[in-house]
């Protein structure tokens, strides 16, 4: 049972980081360890409510406003428009990503971080060639 658990906090924390070396990659200030660190305390908060018996939804409730005010304090408002809010919306995915480590669900957690690293990597390039053109 140890192993199990063990094991799904290194998953999770692989999975976070992979997102956050594509956050590091564009030089974004939550990087790494953040994403690690988002991914593993969501799967561990998530393993610990099992260990007392049935999952719990008021864990992911309180994830998830946890996570806000972290996603909260990367989001800038500047002259030049609003940044940071994708870095937020990534932590918020990483944290749902975490969970799911945490409940057993390695696939969908897997699946995720592909399509959250399509999604940042993927679509910002499709973005910049879209936009480049239109200016």
């Amino acid at each position: 049972m140890e192993t199990e658990i063990f094991c799904q906090l290194l998953l999770a924390t692989f999975l976070g980081a992979l997102i956050g070396l594509e956050r590091e990659y564009k030089r974004k200030g939550a990087g790494l360890q953040t994403f690690s660190l988002v991914a593993l305390g969501a799967s561990l908060l998530t393993v610990i409510t099992l260990q007392f018996g049935s999952f719990n939804p008021a864990i992911i409730q309180a994830i998830a406003i946890g996570i806000g005010f972290i996603g909260a304090g990367v989001i800038f408002r500047q002259p030049s428009g609003t940044v940071g809010l994708t870095t937020a919306a990534g932590l918020w995915t990483t944290a749902a990503i975490g969970i799911a480590t945490g409940t057993g669900l390695y696939f969908l957690a897997i699946f995720t971080t592909l399509l959250v690293l399509l999604v940042l990597s993927g679509f910002g390039l499709f973005e910049e060639k879209i936009f480049e053109k239109e200016q």
